[in-house]
């Protein structure tokens, strides 16, 4: 199953003052589509609450992921990429 993924501003700035590929993002958010599947994937993912409510926490080291997954469309909004302390502001 293929989703598409699209980038907010934020995230897209992110990425590129830390050189960081997008690859390495969609590996992550493919690891997520599968522990939503019900298979065995070593990632932290949290769904959240409040202000992002509707949006799952993707924890990977000090970086954290803010995701919206819609398996109707088979497409993933990535509205924040930041470290641990500035992604939720």
């Amino acid at each position: 199953m293929i989703f598409n993924l699209n980038f907010s501003k934020r995230a897209e700035k992110f990425l590129k003052t830390r050189d960081v590929a997008k690859e390495e993002t969609f590996i992550i958010i493919s690891k997520a589509v599968k522990k939503f599947r019900g298979e065995n994937a070593n990632i932290d993912i949290k769904k959240l609450r409040g202000e992002w409510f509707g949006y799952f926490r993707i924890r990977m080291g000090k970086i954290r992921i803010i995701a919206e997954f819609d398996f109707d469309n088979q497409s993933v909004f990535i509205g924040v990429i930041d470290m641990r302390g500035n992604a939720y502001k």
